[in-house]
Order: structure tokens, then C-alpha cells, then sequence
């Protein structure tokens, strides 16, 4: 299994926003945002892992701002943490009124998602390479996500 670095398996959706994505507000549904989200993230760990990834976990999702209809809606997925299966992404939205240029940022989410054998079972995915300070620092802030969920989880069963 090779190593693989964040940019290897990236992902950007772009699209533009129509009546169709409306919420009753005049503004794009939350839900289809968070559903581009989860697109964009599964991508990308499906890349780094070269198998079928599976949503585990969201982490809480805010909206800053709301998307107007006719934005550019634009959704970029990377790598933040990797554990023996599991993956975690960082998702950002951002929205551009294509006639005054201005770029809003909506929200940022992290997504894990575990990555699975031909039996369906988790299997290992590749180590990350971290080529900058900036993602030795997202890497170790997953990792520190990462285990709070795991202790969430343990309180949760108990």
C-alpha cells in the first residue's frame, strides 16, 4: 500500500444553484448542501483508499450564511486525518454571486468515513504524507477530533 498526500485525493464540486434547490425561505436547502458535502468527502476518501468508504460520523455542521439561488456553489473536500481504517475529511462551502464576484464562506464540516474489504469489513487505507506545517496541524487537530468521538461514543453505550 502506497502513501498517498492530501492533494492526491482532493475533491471539488461545483454547482450552480437553481429554483429546484430552493428551501421554502428563497434560500438552498440545508439538506442538499449537507448532501453535496458527504458526495465530496465519500470522493475523497474513496480516492486515498482505492476502496469502497462508507459515511461513520459528521461532525456538527453550522451554516454561517445562507446560499442564495443562482450562487455558484462551490464544495472542496480534503483529507485532515487518517487512522487504520477510518478517514476523516474537511469539507468547505463557499458561495459566489457570479455577477458582483463576491465569495461568501458557508460552513466547514468534518466527515469520517471508513473504508471496506470486498467482505464489507473495514480494511486498512494508506498512510498520509504531510508535505506543510498547516497539515501536520489539521492531522494532529483530527486526531484530538477523533478521539473525543471515540469517548462520545464509549459514554453513549454505556
Amino acid at each position: 500500500m502506497t502513501d498517498k498526500r492530501i492533494s492526491d485525493s482532493s475533491v471539488t464540486l461545483t454547482q450552480l444553484m437553481g429554483p429546484g434547490h430552493a428551501n421554502t425561505m428563497g434560500n438552498v436547502h440545508g439538506g442538499l448542501i449537507m448532501k453535496l458535502c458527504d458526495e465530496a468527502g465519500g470522493m475523497t476518501a474513496t480516492k486515498h483508499a482505492s476502496r469502497p468508504s462508507v459515511t461513520v460520523a459528521v461532525d456538527s455542521m453550522s451554516f454561517h450564511s445562507p446560499v442564495q439561488i443562482g450562487n455558484l456553489l462551490t464544495v472542496k473536500a480534503e483529507l485532515s486525518w487518517i487512522g487504520r481504517s477510518s478517514m476523516e475529511t474537511r469539507v468547505t462551502v463557499t458561495a459566489e454571486d457570479v455577477l458582483t464576484g463576491s465569495v461568501t464562506h458557508t460552513n466547514t464540516a468534518y466527515f469520517v468515513y471508513v473504508a471496506l474489504g470486498d467482505d464489507g469489513r473495514p480494511v486498512p487505507v494508506p498512510r498520509l504524507i504531510l508535505e506543510t506545517e498547516a497539515e501536520r496541524l489539521r492531522f494532529d487537530r483530527g486526531a484530538a477530533r477523533q478521539a473525543h468521538r471515540l469517548k462520545m461514543r464509549q459514554q453513549e453505550v454505556h
